[in-house]
């Protein structure tokens, strides 16, 4: 007789370089979240929610076919009806698609914008990076001035001051089209001797992308990157007064910032102020939290009319990181007011019934109906930091009546059903006014 053999089970578990956002981290989320909505509300800033998907195009467009992100790092894929599509590497390309496809341009300028939205990179993961990220954004559409740049790099600034962290921007121009040209064939030339000293990405971007060479993290190229021209020295008449105007606004506002000729951003559409915001790590090294810049070719690039714009994004799990190393403390849930607790079958319909009403009356209730014993109960009530029990029996059905008890005290007093409410108003007051 033949024996059936054993088939190995195979585990489901999580896909590498993703992560679980489990409830005890979700403090943080929250924290940071609610910085970011009021930074917005405060700015004028309205939210967007583009799609994960984008077509593969936009990206290739935007980003830069050379870059690491489009050529390296990219979900890519074609559907069953041919088309080829991305998951999206960052959030501004989509945001300014919308803002065409959608005839933005019609509405008062500039269209002020933020999101809050998962992206997706097939990078190496490693602490505070994943393939799936959350990063939060602010962008400022149909506007060159000066002060907008100025303003949005103070929103990425004190949304992180506020949250506890103490950061420093690290900020440059990359110029303008016509200084940006000039300075591609004296970065060239500088280069031109030191090649068999470059990496084999920076041997190829120095025929592709020569302003990238300046946005290499490894060592030698790095040190190469220090000693070449700088960008500022070699603006236009226009850049450089953007550019100075845009830090007389920072010093205005005490937004501490430090020159950086190396800060290009990694991305091709950055015209003119580009920064990143730092925070001094353990060891003195400088740990990028987020960064952006103006990119006022963008909108062009996708067909749309020129169109000025800036913005910047910044990386959730890399600022959560940075609290914890810290030992940043983030707000608690509130604890509720009043738990309700029922003892049998019956005293159970009519405690549903009152949790609901209670709840549509805002007060801060909390309940665990699938619990039985009065005990149970109670121990929940305690770690929810209620500051009153409700409990219903038999006897409490049948007169029309609850059971009230202070959990700082433990005095119990039986009220009248139909006064519940307003009982409950007057001793959370009470206790609030003595707290």
């Amino acid at each position: 007789m033949a024996t059936k053999k054993k088939t190995k089970k195979t585990q489901i578990q999580l896909v590498k370089g993703m992560k679980d956002i489990l409830p005890d981290e979700q403090l943080y989320w929250q924290a940071i979240k609610e910085k970011v909505f009021k930074a917005a509300r405060d700015y004028g800033f309205s939210r967007i929610d583009t799609p994960a998907v984008e077509f593969t195009n936009l990206f290739k467009r935007t980003v830069g076919e050379d870059t690491d992100i489009v050529s390296k790092e990219m979900y890519s894929f074609v559907t069953p009806g041919g088309d080829k599509l991305s998951l999206r590497p960052e959030n501004t390309a989509g945001v300014v698609r919308a803002y065409i496809e959608h005839g933005m341009l019609n509405l008062p300028q500039p269209v002020k914008l933020f999101y809050v939205g998962p992206q997706f990179r097939h990078d190496k993961p490693q602490a505070g990076r994943y393939r799936q990220f959350w990063q939060f954004g602010f962008e400022a559409i149909g506007d060159d001035d000066p002060v907008i740049d100025a303003q949005v790099i103070a929103i990425s600034y004190n949304i992180l001051k506020e949250l506890g962290l103490e950061t420093e921007v690290q900020i440059n121009s990359v110029g303008d089209k016509e200084s940006r040209s000039a300075y591609m064939k004296i970065l060239k030339q500088y280069y031109q001797d030191k090649k068999k000293d470059l990496c084999v990405d920076c041997k190829k971007r120095l025929t592709k992308n020569p302003l990238r060479l300046l946005d290499c993290k490894v060592a030698k190229c790095r040190e190469l990157a220090l000693e070449a021209p700088q960008m500022v020295d070699h603006l236009s008449d226009d850049a450089k007064d953007h550019f100075m105007a845009v830090l007389e606004y920072l010093d205005e506002m005490e937004v501490k910032y430090n020159l950086d000729p190396t800060i290009v951003r990694g991305l091709d559409y950055y015209t003119r102020t580009a920064w990143e915001i730092v925070e001094l790590g353990n060891e003195g090294k400088l740990q990028a939290l987020g960064g952006g810049g103006r990119y006022d070719d963008l909108a062009e690039l996708l067909g749309g009319r020129p169109t000025p714009a800036v913005g910047f994004a910044m990386g959730m799990e890399r600022i959560i990181l940075k609290m914890q190393e810290n030992k940043i403390e983030v707000p608690k849930i509130k604890d509720y007011d009043v738990f309700v607790a029922q003892l049998g079958i019956e005293a159970r319909k009519k405690a549903m019934k009152l949790f609901e009403e209670l709840r549509e009356d805002d007060f801060r209730v909390t309940e665990s109906m699938s619990k039985k014993g009065l005990k149970d109960q109670m121990d929940i009530a305690n770690k929810r930091g209620a500051k009153y029990t409700l409990i219903m029996g038999q006897k409490e059905i049948s007169d029309g009546t609850v059971l009230i008890r202070d959990m700082e005290s433990g005095v119990q007093e039986i009220i009248d059903y139909k006064k519940v409410k307003n009982e409950l108003r007057k001793r959370l007051e009470k206790k609030n006014q003595d707290a």
